[in-house]
């Protein structure tokens, strides 16, 4: 098989390129280097089955030769990233899609959207099914990212519906792992660089919101299995153990060792109080669900961020 991955240089990427790799299958990454890292996939370069393209995937899109797969993970997806690259989020969520999708249809391949939890907003529904169509604010400060995300949603499936591409759709939950940016924005990187440093970690409200942390290694499983399957439909994959953001922190503190304790900051707009996926579908149609325990996950993460010296560098603190 051989399948084109965009932003293949991303966390989740290039994670996704090494999976395929490790199956047999050939690669070709797309990544314009944004918010995406050369150091992520230099380990993938060693192979004669992996290329590599420094590329803007909102242009137009040409990859000689048949393919098999366009598997479309190319956006920023921080809250840092959100409030610095508003109109590179939007355009990557429209054009990008577009143009991915475009490439999927000429090539006859199937094709399979990273979308996200995002959707669903600030959920009045808890856990969240893929039926549940979202309460989100489009003008907010993270509405860039969300809308961005149900606009790609929309045009996977027009594709699908008009053109007869045979599409994917992934809901991704929040997830944490080796090669996560330092400092982006995401609760999880953000603790460990803190622990490092011996900071404070640094807790938004009361710390009361909850969040469902599913490790990487799971979350490519479950991305693995939906892109052999036959589900056309989008598909919730994260873990759905609840867990408070101060329970996270407790969690930190005492895998690090931590006596500087935690810091309390105003709660970011629009930032949602609960985010746990129903994954029912992805039990059901594809006899996935996570495996990794949080703190075995953790363990890993913080090791990752350990050997390296990068993360001990002033860097500005993104929103929690």
């Amino acid at each position: 098989m051989r399948v084109l991955i965009t932003g293949a240089a991303g966390f989740l990427g290039s994670h996704l390129s090494e999976r395929f790799l490790a199956e047999g299958h050939e690669v070709v990454g797309l990544d314009n280097l944004i918010t995406g890292s050369a150091d992520n996939i230099t380990h993938l370069l060693r192979s004669d089955r992996f290329t590599f393209y420094q590329y803007d995937v909102t242009e137009f899109i040409y990859v000689a030769g048949e393919l098999d797969g366009v598997l479309h993970f190319a956006s920023p997806a921080s809250p840092v990233d959100y409030l610095q690259l508003p109109i590179q989020t939007l355009k990557v969520g429209s054009l990008g899609t577009h143009k991915a999708l475009g490439l999927a249809k000429a090539k006859s391949a199937r094709f399979l959207l990273a979308s996200t939890s995002e959707v669903y907003g600030d959920p009045a529904v808890h856990p969240q099914p893929e039926t549940y169509w979202g309460n989100v604010n489009p003008v907010g400060p993270r509405g860039v990212y969300d809308e961005a995300k149900r606009f790609a949603e929309a045009m996977t499936m027009a594709y699908h519906r008009y053109h007869g591409v045979d599409t994917r759709i992934v809901r991704i939950f929040n997830t944490y792992g080796p090669r996560m940016r330092a400092r982006d924005g995401r609760v999880v990187s953000n603790f460990i660089v803190q622990a490092l440093r011996g900071e404070p970690l640094t807790v938004y409200g009361d710390g009361s919101q909850t969040r469902s942390f599913c490790f990487v290694d799971d979350l490519i499983e479950g991305i693995y299995r939906l892109f052999n399957s036959e589900e056309t439909q989008p598909v919730n994959v994260g873990n759905p153990n609840e867990f408070t953001i101060k329970q996270l922190a407790d969690v930190m503190i005492e895998l690090t060792g931590l006596k500087a304790g935690i810091e309390r900051r105003p709660l970011p707009v629009d930032d949602p109080r609960v985010r746990q996926p129903d994954i029912s579908q992805a039990r059901e149609l594809l006899g996935w669900e996570p495996t990794v325990e949080l703190r075995d996950g953790l363990l890993q993460t913080i090791d990752y961020f350990s050997s390296r010296p990068d993360v001990l560098a002033d860097e500005d603190e993104g929103q929690g």
